[in-house]
């Protein structure tokens, strides 16, 4: 199998979370909590995904120049990432993000981007040679909207397809066009883009056909434990969810944002893309920090064949 070459452009941040009994209300301290320091941020989550699911996988990203860039760098060069295009900012803190968790798995996040900030689309002009021969390009929403929009561009006139995850929306504005081959979104995400309150299980699929209404060629609504719906032209593919012990699902997004393209990226159909992403979300649940969670491919496909399913 030849591996698919997977280009992210995105955010990296360095994690701090606790873990509590429950979380606090306004002004409540909650003691008695576990703390771990990892490495994430969506664009670094999903490049971490995408190479354990078996991509070839190059990262655009900005880090400071601290210890904890540093570290955060050869813990990308550990799984096999192109490291050589992640930009050096001296006069920015790397991306910080403050995460407590519940038992339940649920959280609060608290991102300040710092160096997160300064990718801008000039960073991007260098990058035309490798935007044009990747299989697919990720992008998300933790990086300035003029950063996306350049990528998208250039994609585009070179016929790559995209992962677009929308998220976090952060009420910035960023038109769903048809550059964006492929549009993730969760359910709460889905509302946002749409103006409306929710969107549920029993209204995904139509929230993901207004969706592609606006021009992308797949649109999918993650729906947490409940699983996925994706709409490709009149086809809807519903993805169940599957049992876990859930502890953290900080990275699930990012992680079934990589593995979809890799997957993709490797000629696989659609929906057994989807399943196999699905799989892969519901694994990184079940470990807590952001990139420790996130499972290798065969850890996947174990846990598919495990399910029955492949």
């Amino acid at each position: 199998m030849t591996r698919p070459r997977v280009l992210v452009i995105g955010g990296t941040n360095i994690d701090f979370t606790i873990k509590t009994a429950h979380l606090p209300a306004e002004g409540e301290t909650v003691s008695d909590g576990v703390f771990v320091r990892a490495f994430g941020g969506k664009g670094a989550n999903q490049a971490v995904a995408a190479a354990r699911a078996g991509g070839e996988v190059a990262l655009v990203t900005c880090l400071g120049s601290d210890a904890l860039a540093r570290q955060a760098r050869a813990s990308l060069d550990a799984d096999g990432i192109d490291t050589t295009h992640i930009i050096e900012d001296p006069d920015h803190p790397s991306g910080t993000a403050l995460i407590m968790l519940d038992e339940q798995g649920r959280n609060y996040l608290a991102v300040a981007p710092g160096s997160n900030n300064t990718l801008a689309p000039a960073h991007i002009e260098a990058l035309q040679s490798e935007i044009a021969e990747a299989d697919m390009i990720v992008l998300q929403m933790e990086i300035l909207p003029g950063v996306n929009e350049r990528v998208l561009g250039i994609a585009a006139c070179h016929d790559r397809p995209v992962v677009f995850n929308y998220a976090p929306t952060r009420g910035v504005p960023l038109r769903i066009g048809e550059a964006m081959s492929v549009l993730v979104v969760n359910e709460n995400e889905a509302a946002e883009l749409l103006g409306r309150d929710t969107v549920t299980e029993r209204d995904a699929a139509e929230a993901a056909a207004t969706l592609l209404a606006r021009g992308p060629r797949i649109a999918v609504v993650t729906l947490g434990a409940a699983g996925l719906v994706a709409v490709e032209g009149e086809r809807v593919t519903r993805v169940s969810g599957l049992a876990v012990s859930a502890v953290d699902t900080t990275a699930a997004g990012d992680t079934f944002c990589g593995c979809l393209a890799a997957a993709l990226g490797e000629g696989r159909p659609l929906d057994a893309a989807l399943r196999f992403a699905n799989a892969a979300a519901a694994l990184a649940t079940t470990v807590m920090g952001a990139q420790p969670s996130i499972p290798t491919r065969e850890a996947i496909e174990d846990f598919l064949e495990n399910q029955g399913a492949s």
